[in-house]
């Protein structure tokens, strides 16, 4: 989705009746998010095994009453780890989306309030950042330090800034128009102070609904990097490294170890996108 889809007022009138019509597809992503983050916080409550326990008896087993989704190529249950899982997951992509954000809104923010020299070198910064792949961002973090859960999250934060202070640029400059901004000014109110007790807090609801779609591109660009080898190293039951794992099973017709996890990510992401767009409707249409 791009930036001008997010920086859109007003919906289409089919588009509106649509989802006002079907108000249970926002219901049931919701609900989806829901379990992903309980089983991330209560997984050691509510998962049937260890997720690293394992049992040679049992490798490749078919879903059943002692395993509800099957095993993998280890014996480790499968519905275990997914529900392990979920923790480094989830928190993998907050992280980056948190580093993401807090570079990208303050290049977007300076750049908007300064204006001039600052917002061309700015602007010229975050486009050779754009021009980057995530992954090239990585591979050169691992030349430096090595590979791991903190590796891929700080690539794939440098290759996520730059769309995040684009997108707060353009909406900061629309709100730096506003006359309340010359009203203060002209009171004696600080730029440091102005920014951050009214112009941040006033561009949030519009960057909140995108901030939660580019989550869920997160968690799949995270899931990419750790089924590259990148990220999350074995036992983790990360989600993405299940899918890695799991590949030596499709050869021998056994698809429930990589294919669950892989469905797992992709519900969790359509999910994530479907609440981040209604939830950015709502908050332009209030603002």
């Amino acid at each position: 989705m791009t930036i001008d889809t997010f920086g859109a007022q007003v919906a289409s009138a089919p588009a509106v009746r649509r989802r006002r019509r079907s108000p249970w597809t926002f219901r049931l992503c919701v609900a989806i998010l829901g379990v992903a983050v309980a089983a991330a916080v209560f997984a050691p409550l509510v998962a049937p095994y260890a997720p690293d326990s394992t049992d040679f008896s049992a490798i490749w087993a078919p879903p059943g009453p002692a395993h509800w989704l099957g095993t993998d190529q280890l014996g480790r249950d499968i519905l275990s780890r997914l529900i392990h899982g979920a923790r480094p997951s989830l928190l993998g992509a907050i992280a980056l989306l948190a580093f993401a954000t807090a570079l990208g809104v303050l290049i977007g923010v300076v750049a908007a309030w300064r204006r001039g020299w600052v917002d061309t070198v700015l602007a010229r910064l975050t486009d050779v950042m754009f021009a980057f792949p995530g992954l090239l961002f990585v591979v050169l973090i691992i030349a430096v330090f090595d590979r791991g859960p903190a590796t891929a999250v700080i690539g794939m934060g440098l290759a996520f800034a730059p769309l995040i202070a684009k997108f707060t640029r353009a909406i900061a400059l629309e709100e730096l128009a506003r006359p309340y901004v010359d009203a203060y000014r002209l009171q004696g109110v600080g730029g440091v102070q102005l920014v951050a007790r009214y112009l941040l807090p006033n561009l949030m609801p519009t960057l909140v609904g995108y901030l939660v779609v580019l989550f869920g591109e997160g968690l799949m660009s995270l899931a990419a990097l750790n089924f590259l080898g990148f990220g999350s190293q074995p036992p983790s039951s990360e989600w993405g490294l299940m899918v890695q794992e799991g590949r030596a099973g499709v050869i021998q017709g056994f698809l429930g170890p990589a294919l669950i996890p892989g469905l797992t990510i992709a519900v969790v992401v359509v999910a994530t996108n479907v609440v981040g767009v209604r939830l950015s409707d709502k908050l332009a249409v209030r603002t």
